[in-house]
């Protein structure tokens, strides 16, 4: 099963159960390298038909000697594709290849110094001795035949190794994490010099190759593009715009969900700068009917997907009517789907359903559209690059994600008009003492939450009050895949804080979510 690595192929991230296999993938993307994460349930034919450039082994919770412990098929190290054994993936390589894995009684977590033997090629340019962050109580004992060991630490007799003539390397570390400051080098090393890729994935590589791929998928049909005014949207919308001109007609949908002046803002940022043609469709009465006595988080998606759908439906025969010309029929709808909302809605085998994105998990079975997504490989900041060479408005390149289904999934609780008018004063405070504050280009995004079936005592004006709780999620992110709550100023919470219970009657409380992701996800619901 001898292949030929595939320089413009994937470096595909094999994920054994790791909680990094995400960040690994990121890693790599950053070294100007295309990558995407797959399960280790493929079997090995299955990676090849991906004509990958190479394959990395993530990391994992198991040890390989245990029963029911995800395996590696040893075939993939003959299969002539470089290779990369991280943590787990390290110990799993050594084990499928000959070498000795055994519990140490020494176990290494955090900060750990490795002493560098030889340098090879995985890390050439490293000093003697080079800080790591482990995360194991097993270690390799033996390389297997034909390795060099290239570093051993106190708990690891072998903590790196390669076998340069067979481009099969490993690191008992983990270096996609900054803690370990010198992990991206060797990442970037077994790319560039045991890989021998270019690291010319860029957003202007992007550009062209999904230019190239939607004229293939469009043709000249007529193509319409769900522009809810985020990032995604707008750059997905003049993505696609750049490749087919004026086949493509946006529409967007005023569902009742959205924050304050977010529609003024889609006309006057994108259109004026694109001259995209727009159809604003006023859906607000649809929306609420559907959503009314329905709390259920994941039916609120679904049923906000579905909507969505059946009116970009009706918006077809609308652009078919106005164009008034035989054979106009739109076959394509372009979404702003992302990388992080596929993985999150369980796309891809082996995948858990964490909550279905409305453009994902939460579509009809019967759509009558042929999906484009051409962002569908990327994450945030990916897309924002692309965003930014497409000349498309810092306005809109630089704003805090939203979410598709909007504000009927920051409510806990059934979906009111009086309870959306609570929640958008409440967010259009936050945001307005944020952006005071100058922290929009620290803070990732803040979702509001209205906890509308929760109910607090408070003393307001000398009388006592039953009210509304209010939370605020300031988070910091790279690509929404993990999170952490971000530290913002007391002063501007307290300001926060104090604005909401004094200028929205309803809200008594107002409390702060100091939960990463994981365990949590970013939007409540």
């Amino acid at each position: 099963m001898t292949n030929t690595p595939n320089p413009d192929g994937p470096v595909l991230v094999v994920d054994l159960g790791a909680q990094y296999a995400q960040l690994i993938a990121r890693r790599v993307r950053e070294a100007r390298v295309f990558s995407e994460v797959v399960p280790h349930t493929w079997s090995v034919e299955r990676m090849l038909e991906k004509k990958p450039a190479a394959i990395i082994l993530s990391g994992g919770p198991s040890s390989v000697y245990e029963e029911g412990a995800p395996s590696v098929d040893p075939a993939i190290f003959d299969a002539g594709i470089p290779v990369l054994g991280i943590c787990y993936g390290f110990q799993a390589m050594a084990q499928a290849l000959g070498g000795t894995v055994a519990r140490t009684g020494t176990r290494e977590y955090g900060g750990t110094d490795v002493a560098i033997d030889r340098t090879g090629t995985l890390l050439a340019g490293s000093p003697p001795t080079q800080t790591t962050w482990m995360s194991h109580g097993d270690a390799v004992h033996a390389a297997p035949a034909g390795f060099e060991v290239l570093a051993t630490s106190p708990g690891s007799p072998v903590a790196a190794f390669e076998d340069r003539n067979r481009a099969l390397f490993g690191v008992q570390w983990h270096p996609e994490v900054k803690h370990s400051p010198l992990g991206q080098k060797a990442l970037e090393n077994f790319l560039y010099e045991g890989v021998g890729l270019a690291g010319d994935w860029t957003p202007g590589s992007v550009i062209a190759d999904q230019v190239a791929a939607i004229r293939a998928q469009v043709g000249d049909a007529r193509v319409i593009c769900a522009l809810s005014g985020g990032v995604d949207s707008a750059v997905a919308a003049a993505l696609v715009q750049r490749a087919v001109g004026d086949q493509l007609t946006c529409v967007h949908v005023d569902h009742g969900l959205m924050r304050a002046g977010e529609v003024e803002q889609i006309e006057r940022d994108f259109v004026d700068s694109t001259g995209v043609r727009l159809i604003v469709r006023d859906e607000k009465e649809r929306f609420l009917t559907a959503l009314a006595g329905v709390t259920d988080p994941e039916t609120k998606r679904k049923i906000i997907g579905r909507e969505f759908i059946r009116v970009f439906e009706d918006a077809a025969r609308q652009v078919v009517e106005e164009a008034g010309e035989s054979g106009t029929e739109v076959k394509f709808l372009v979404q702003g789907t992302l990388y992080p909302d596929v993985v999150e809605s369980g796309g891809g085998e082996g995948a858990a359903n964490i909550k279905s994105h409305h453009n994902v998990g939460g579509l009809p079975e019967d759509l009558q559209f042929e999906l484009v997504e051409p962002l569908r490989d990327l994450f945030k900041d990916e897309v924002r690059a692309v965003g930014r060479e497409l000349g498309v408005p810092e306005e809109i390149v630089a704003r805090q994600p939203f979410p598709g289904p909007g504000l009927g999934i920051r409510i806990v609780g059934e979906v009111t008009a009086e309870r959306l008018d609570l929640l958008r004063a409440a967010d259009a405070i936050a945001r307005a003492e944020l952006t005071a504050a100058g922290l929009d280009g620290e803070i990732w995004q803040c979702p509001v939450v209205l906890l509308a079936d929760v109910r607090s005592v408070g003393v307001q004006g000398d009388g006592r009050t039953y009210g509304h709780p209010i939370v605020l999620r300031p988070v910091s992110s790279e690509d929404a895949m993990t999170a952490d709550w971000s530290r913002v100023p007391y002063e501007v919470l307290a300001k926060i804080s104090t604005r909401i219970t004094n200028e929205v009657p309803e809200v008594n409380r107002v409390v702060l979510d100091v939960t990463s992701k994981p365990p949590g996800t970013i939007e409540w619901e």
